[in-house]
């Protein structure tokens, strides 16, 4: 079997616990995400499964969308409300037009420092095992894009703001750091108490299932091909192409430069082509010659 699922995830369950029950549901050990959600997150999380899982990191380098909620008047380590508060502030002067200001300068291209307590390698350790075992670090900021930021509510709730908003951001983006800086920016500390993916590169939540249909294997899934056609430019192939790449070979080049799934006359995902000296290689072949 190959293919894809799309899982709603449930929260206060890692992206593994959905994996792990994904691969009894679907009888194979063969399965992966494009995208790691923290556990108190919810929302679209991409399963690919048998030859499904060779495209994952293509969908997983697509950009991605979340709704979310900010809370100011208080920072906290893991900078969302399941880590240790580690500071307060009083909230009462912060204007709406501060905080709109705050976060528009977060749109487009800018430097993000990711969250302490994330799955980035440090000396080839997660980050988050150095912060659990004492350590006190910051990681490098690194290059990403967010190509919309609206505001959807603003809620003053005693001391603290919370604001409601829909990103939609490159792959690489840490939600919880736009908390703790818009926390930063406005020196009240911030940090992040609600997150749901709504969207990973052309898959969307309306697409999803529930993890209980999951668990009772009342699903269908993605075919390959359909989803190569969703997330590629595609090459229609003529049965005498499908046989030379069958033996990886290449083909006359493609129309444009981007990767090309390359499909059959009955719709199989055959390759996945990208021109190279003049010619159209495979660099990756899904329907080998025995």
């Amino acid at each position: 079997m190959d293919g894809f699922l799309v899982v709603d995830k449930a929260p206060a369950m890692t992206s593994h616990d959905v994996v792990a029950v994904a691969r009894k549901a679907l009888g194979t050990r063969k399965v992966g995400h494009a995208g790691t959600l923290d556990p108190m997150a919810t929302g679209v999380l991409v399963l690919g499964f048998g030859n499904g899982t060779r495209l994952l990191q293509y969908i997983t380098d697509g950009d991605k969308s979340y709704l979310a909620t900010v809370v100011l008047g208080a920072a906290t380590v893991t900078d969302d409300q399941e880590g240790e508060v580690i500071s307060e502030a009083d909230t009462s002067m912060i204007t709406d037009e501060e905080i709109r200001s705050g976060l528009s300068k977060m749109v487009g291209e800018i430097q993000q420092r990711p969250s302490s307590v994330s799955a980035v390698k440090v000396a080839g350790e997660r980050a988050y095992d150095r912060v659990r075992a004492g350590e006190v670090f910051e990681l490098a900021a690194r290059t990403i894009t967010i190509s919309s930021l609206e505001v959807l509510d603003i809620r003053r709730t005693g001391a603290r703001i919370e604001i409601d908003i829909d990103v939609t951001c490159s792959a690489g983006t840490f939600i919880r750091a736009i908390a703790r800086d818009l926390g930063s920016e406005l020196a009240v500390g911030g940090h992040l108490s609600a997150l749901r993916r709504t969207r990973v590169a052309g898959f969307a939540i309306d697409q999803a299932i529930t993890f209980d249909a999951l668990k009772a294997q009342e699903f269908k899934t993605l075919d390959l091909a359909d989803v190569a056609r969703a997330t590629f430019s595609v090459r229609e192939l003529a049965l005498d192409e499908v046989a030379e790449l069958s033996f990886g070979r290449p083909l006359p080049s493609n129309t444009g430069e981007d990767i090309f799934a390359a499909l059959s006359p009955d719709n199989r995902l055959i390759a996945l082509l990208k021109n190279e000296s003049g010619k159209a290689k495979p660099i990756a072949v899904f329907a080998a010659a025995n």
